[in-house]
């Protein structure tokens, strides 16, 4: 059932390095088959690389925090289906779902990218995210384009 309370927000522990509930949040996205210590060195590694480039000014944590920020997507298209036909309704997406959404084309960019260790690949997918660019940024400019070109089927939002 779609919309259900759960205790996923209770339960969740910070991270042990930074305190943060967001960062801890993402290393279990990045978590695969359960292997936690290595989706914990995998995030940390990254934001190390991360403050190895800036040179501490910004921190890892913060480039982090700018990058999740600006991939949040504030529009996204559901489908609708009105009277036999489907529409591309653009709706507002809520804070939890820009959130995962974030996550998901972040982490998803980084893994498209072979050839590099995930540490290396993560941190260079934030860094560009903390600036604008990057593949997480551009699936986010999609999504806004495709809201904004199906803003004639605003009307059919429920």
């Amino acid at each position: 059932m779609a919309g259900r309370i759960t205790k996923a927000d209770v339960q969740l522990r910070p991270d042990p390095r930074y305190g943060s509930k967001v960062l801890s949040r993402f290393i279990n996205c990045v978590m695969k088959d359960g292997r936690k210590t290595a989706a914990e060195r995998v995030v940390y590694g990254a934001i190390d690389l991360i403050e190895e480039r800036t040179k501490g000014e910004p921190s890892g944590i913060e480039v982090f925090e700018k990058a999740i920020e600006n991939v949040k997507p504030r529009v996204e298209v559901r489908s609708k289906r009105v009277g036999g036909a489907n529409y591309q309704v653009p709706m507002q997406v809520n804070r939890k779902r820009q959130q995962s959404l974030a996550f998901r084309w972040i982490i998803n960019a980084a893994r498209a990218d072979k050839g590099k260790p995930m540490a290396k690949r993560l941190a260079r997918e934030l860094y560009d995210a903390s600036n604008g660019e990057g593949k997480a940024m551009s699936t986010r400019d999609q999504t806004h384009r495709m809201a904004d070109a199906n803003k004639a089927f605003a009307h059919f939002a429920w």
